[in-house]
């Protein structure tokens, strides 16, 4: 009987973050060599982005469907983990000590990137701090969070956005992708607003034609 990467071993687990513990999931599909590990960004805090989030959850799937272990976290001040929202500043620090600790629990791992929505531009970041293999954002709200663009990943990054996303602009997307040197793989999904309503099996499809594209060039 094969092994199913959708009903990956799942771990909860509390990480030392920069303002306390962090509450976290750490998902090991089953056959997974430790070569790769995830780490997915959940959307604002304060308007109840939780690491639970249907987007946060499709994106680790996606990188267990290709074998890859993913921790996914609550950021400061959300579920059972300790502080307050830091404007994204401190968010950016959870990030990269959820990051720090799945490269001690996978020594020696490429590190994939991955966030929605707030976690999107926190993903971005984060992915330049430890040099990403992979980037995933979507809809990244690099506009309400200051996403420096001569601070942008170098690593192969996919950027997904539904054209009737009633938060994040999909024009004003399109223009700041247009202005980069480095500019990411962007997918523009027609009638997708910004939760991705009945059109996450569609997201998750794009995600991994992506991945397997990537991963050939390895």
């Amino acid at each position: 009987m094969s092994a199913d990467p959708l009903r990956p071993a799942t771990e909860a687990v509390t990480i030392a973050g920069p303002a306390g513990d962090l509450e976290a999931l750490l998902e090991i599909p089953e056959g997974a060599d430790g070569a790769r590990v995830g780490v997915v960004c959940h959307p604002h805090p304060v308007y109840g982005g939780t690491m639970t989030n249907k987007v946060v959850h499709m994106l680790a799937r996606s990188c267990n469907e290709r074998g890859v272990p993913t921790v996914r976290f609550n950021f400061r001040g959300v579920g059972a983990s300790a502080g307050a929202y830091d404007e994204g500043a401190g968010e950016t620090q959870d990030a990269l000590a959820v990051i720090d600790w799945a490269l001690q629990r996978f020594p020696g791992a490429a590190l994939w990137a991955a966030g929605f929505s707030f976690g999107g531009a926190i993903a971005v970041r984060a992915a330049v701090a430890r040099d990403a293999q992979r980037l995933v954002t979507v809809a990244p709200a690099v506009h309400r969070f200051a996403v420096d663009g001569a601070q942008l990943p170098q690593c192969p990054w996919l950027l997904v956005q539904g054209d009737n996303d009633e938060l994040v602009d999909a024009g004003e997307i399109q223009r700041w992708v247009a202005t980069l040197a480095h500019p990411p793989r962007l997918v523009v999904l027609p009638g997708v607003d910004h939760f991705f309503h009945r059109r996450l099996n569609e997201l998750r499809r794009v995600v991994l034609e992506w991945l397997d594209s990537t991963q050939a060039d390895e």
